[in-house]
């Protein structure tokens, strides 16, 4: 897809793959590459698929462009530039991965926080130091950081300028495996390939649910009595059995 300057877009049928790809700049997220992920995320609302996201070259991605970020302002900072984008990204109607390498920090932290699942290369850092350029993570961290790994290391990156090296991201639940550089992208596409053999819509529903506030048995309760009435489930459940004969 060549009219895309800051990504790589590979759309592989039942999956999208997008590559951050600045890789002189660590792949850091300036406006040009939020216009063009808005981009990215109106074509698979319109035509959900899975999504793989990853970077160029050794890293993630080390931030956002803090040329840019420094010129900022406050009705900028109200706008949620960054942070309407990641919550976009969040809500994607089915899974999405993050293939991590390198730095993920600052806004590339936050870019991967807002995936479902994240794999990470065993070079893989993850951080938040914003508040040693006198801001705030603002762009999803503060909730949800605290639902990956818990509010006490959340506190610990967001307060205490801790970064997660892959060990450490795996001990506290945020990454998923980790693997050899050079394997993240194979690793993300394996689990896609066995979240692809499930059913699109419980999937869909799923997700809907897992991320809805509070606690909702009654909405649990809908979403299956959708999928019962499904030709799919049906479908599925009598080729197990027929197989299990």
């Amino acid at each position: 897809m060549t009219e895309f300057t800051t990504l790589e877009v590979d759309d592989r049928g039942d999956r999208v793959v997008v590559t951050l790809n600045r890789p002189a700049q660590r792949n850091a997220i300036n406006a040009e590459m939020i216009a063009e992920l808005h981009t990215v995320c109106a074509r698979i609302e319109a035509d959900p698929k899975l999504l793989l996201l990853t970077g160029n070259g050794d890293h993630f991605a080390g931030g956002a462009d803090i040329g840019q970020l420094r010129a900022r302002t406050r009705d900028d900072a109200l706008a949620g530039i960054n942070r309407t984008l990641f919550d976009r990204i969040g809500r994607l109607p089915l899974p999405t991965v993050a293939a991590v390498s390198g730095f993920a920090l600052g806004g590339g932290a936050e870019l991967s926080y807002a995936c479902d699942i994240r794999v990470a290369t065993t070079t893989a850092k993850f951080g938040n130091p914003e508040p040693g350029l006198g801001i705030m993570a603002a762009a999803g961290a503060s909730y949800r950081l605290p639902q990956l790994v818990g509010t006490s290391v959340a506190k610990q990156v967001l307060l205490g300028g801790r970064i997660l090296d892959a060990d450490s991201a795996l001990r506290a639940g945020l990454v998923i495996d980790v693997v050899e550089p050079g394997t993240h992208v194979a690793a993300a596409h394996q689990l896609l390939d066995r979240i692809a053999l499930s059913a699109p819509l419980a999937l869909r529903l799923t997700k809907a649910i897992v991320d809805a506030p509070g606690s909702h048995p009654f909405a649990d309760d809908i979403a299956q009595a959708v999928l019962f009435e499904t030709e799919d489930k049906h479908d599925r459940m009598t080729a197990f059995l027929e197989k299990k004969k």
